[in-house]
């Protein structure tokens, strides 16, 4: 399995930002590093920091009640919750990968979810103009539940789905953003440059030795 090497503005706060969607980010925290799939979330100081880097967590307000779960059992018992989604959410992005559509458990699951803690939107004034801005209320680590529901749904119901993809060359997963449409790899320093190398030195090959093709 191809090894991700650290590096690069694709790390942020010790995590990987790749995927153009953080939600696919999410998925991409437990990458293969030194050979072996690594837990970028092995605790929930983790998942503080990967929450403010994402943009999911973006108040000050926001920020302070999160630093104040840290050490809670409820904090904790939230992370196992979210890293068992992660999987069974990886599930569903190979499936649509594979252009199947996700199963109906787990769209079941994101409906359940999205009801229990919904995300709210209000207005404010910035520059003279009105923006509107989706918001979700902090009580307990559970409520956290609300941005990614929200995310997964977005992801879930894309109508471009075939720009969801993985890397050919490792296990990260992308959405495609590019104007062809024709992005491969994760990213060019991660992974481009390293197909790019290895396509010219098979073209290469070919040429020098005409009797192997």
């Amino acid at each position: 399995m191809p090894t991700i090497a650290q590096g690069g503005n694709e790390w942020i706060e010790g995590f990987l930002f790749v995927a153009n969607r953080p939600i696919l980010d999410f998925l991409n925290t437990k990458p293969v590093l030194a050979g072996e799939p690594t837990e970028l979330l092995p605790d929930f100081r983790a998942l503080e920091r990967w929450l403010v880097a994402s943009g999911m967590v973006t108040s000050p307000r926001n920020k302070a009640i999160v630093r104040t779960w840290r050490d809670s059992t409820q904090a904790t018992a939230f992370l196992q919750h979210l890293i068992s989604f992660r999987e069974r959410f990886r599930e569903a992005v190979l499936r649509i990968e594979d252009g199947l559509p996700p199963s109906a458990a787990f769209l079941s699951e994101i409906n359940s979810l999205l009801q229990l803690y919904p995300r709210h939107t209000s207005l404010h004034q910035r520059d003279g103009k009105v923006i509107r801005k989706t918001v979700f209320e902090l009580r307990e680590p559970a409520d956290l539940w609300a941005p990614f529901a929200d995310a997964t749904a977005d992801l879930l119901s894309e109508p471009e789905t075939s720009r969801i993809r993985q890397c050919e060359s490792c296990v990260l997963h992308f959405f495609d953003i590019s104007k062809k449409g024709s992005r491969r790899w994760c990213s060019m320093n991660i992974c481009g440059n390293k197909l790019k190398v290895a396509a010219y030195q098979k073209r290469r090959r070919r040429r020098n030795n005409p009797a192997a093709q």
